[in-house]
């Protein structure tokens, strides 16, 4: 097989596997939803906090409730999954 044919074969299988969601994935950078980031991300000063490509955290937003269970509230309206 050549190289262009194997390159073609890859097009032609790779759009199918785009419908395939991936699982949620660690953020390294969420936007600020309070006066403070979460705890592990640094203020960047531009609306958004970032754990400067040190760390990754799977959060989500509070949304001002409780976290759910096997999640911990680390401030600025956030939880982390534990």
């Amino acid at each position: 097989m050549t190289a262009s044919r194997a390159l073609l074969s890859l097009l032609v299988v790779l759009p199918g596997l785009a419908l395939i969601s991936p699982p949620a994935q660690a953020q390294r950078q969420v936007p600020r939803i309070g006066n403070i980031c979460p705890m592990g991300y640094v203020d960047t000063f531009n609306g958004q906090c970032s754990t400067l490509g040190l760390m990754n955290y799977t959060v989500q937003p509070t949304n001002g409730q409780a976290c759910p269970s096997g999640w911990m509230n680390v401030g600025g309206g956030y939880c982390r999954k534990k």
